[in-house]
């Protein structure tokens, strides 16, 4: 009992420290190329886990059916139209989102595997804390942080870190425990639909036709996903 206690903690500090160093190169890469790209490109380029993810998998022996790759590519061209406003053209800045968009994939690959192996919670909170000291160190290096600076950005400060950092990747490290990682990442990219349709809603921003063909694309793309398999469902019929 005690030798299986050892090998619980052993995995959820092993699976804590990866998928925050993971996360801490994600997100800081992503943030590092917005410098030198736009948000609409960097938003397509970063959800093209959607598509990494499952080739991924292949490495690890773990297909995916066809439905889901038909859903991946169905959701690329609905993220291409839904957020891309210029030429594709590629850039530094690109080619940083472009890496991060693979560590964001890896971070996928990482909870689907720990998961299901140790507290989904506890796991989320040593990510945290890993993702949060290795950003600390670089702040204080290259940034010059003052009090001031903090307390008049308290608000998205806390918002960013507790509602979109601590809540929804404790909610993802938890969801995943019952999703395969290649259909998580497909419900992920979502986001970008409800971007739209959230600016739309609160903002009056007006949907162009391309926005709302982008939409539909991604939702069906994840319906898509969601089919089971071809075998599974003759079985069913019968």
């Amino acid at each position: 009992m005690i030798a299986a206690a050892k090998r619980e903690r052993r995995v959820l500090w092993a699976g804590g420290i990866l998928c925050g160093i993971m996360l801490f190169a994600a997100s800081n890469l992503q943030q590092l190329g917005l410098v030198h790209t736009t948000a609409g490109k960097a938003g397509f380029i970063t959800t093209l886990y959607i598509v990494i993810v499952p080739a991924m998998g292949l490495f690890f022996k773990r297909r995916a059916p066809f439905s889901v790759w038909l859903g991946a590519a169905l959701a690329v061209v609905g993220l291409y139209m839904l957020t891309v406003r210029e030429n594709m053209t590629v850039n530094s800045g690109d080619l940083l989102v472009l890496i991060s968009s693979f560590c964001f994939a890896a971070h996928i690959m990482l909870i689907s595997y720990f998961s299901p192996r140790c507290d989904g919670v506890k796991l989320s909170c040593i990510q945290f804390f890993i993702a949060g000291t290795l950003g600390f160190i670089p702040m204080l290096v290259l940034e010059h942080p003052t009090p001031q600076a903090i307390l008049a950005g308290w608000l998205p400060l806390l918002y960013a870190g507790v509602m979109s950092c601590g809540v929804a990747y404790t909610l993802q490290i938890i969801a995943q425990r019952y999703v395969k990682e290649t259909l998580a990442s497909l419900l992920m990219s979502l986001e970008s639909v409800f971007s739209v349709l959230t600016g739309w809603i609160l903002l009056n921003e007006k949907l162009t036709a391309p926005e709302l063909v982008g939409c539909a694309l991604i939702f069906a793309a994840v319906l898509l996903a969601q089919l089971p398999p071809r075998a599974k469902r003759i079985s069913l019929k019968k």
